[in-house]
């Protein structure tokens, strides 16, 4: 017995096709990389523009925020090209659904 077609075609979650794109935004280095470049952007211009010389004599002579700032965007450059070298490939059998479980409704 053949499943029944919706309107744009076979069943939904059983043919259609996977979208990567969700599963590359959602990849916790893409996560990472946002998150260490927006604090390493606010620590530079925080510590290009905001520090004073009594914040530099308390941190023991060296500016913190630009030096911290710097680091945390090197980081994040360094996550975004290990997404981009080394992308989340989803294995085709789970996808398909021939993992070994039966992935919809039983049959009759």
């Amino acid at each position: 017995m053949t499943e029944p077609e919706g309107p744009d075609g076979p069943a939904a979650g059983h043919d259609a096709p996977v979208s990567t794109t969700a599963s590359r935004l959602f990849d916790l280095r893409t996560i990472l990389s946002l998150m260490f470049g927006v604090y390493g952007i606010v620590l530079l211009v925080l510590g290009l523009f905001s520090t004073t010389d009594a914040d530099i004599e308390k941190a023991g002579g060296w500016n913190i925020n630009l030096d911290t700032g710097i680091a945390m965007l090197v980081l994040a450059i360094f996550f975004l090209g290990w997404v981009r070298l080394r992308p989340v490939k989803a294995p085709t059998s789970e996808i398909e659904g021939t993992a070994g479980d039966s992935a919809g409704p039983p049959s009759h």
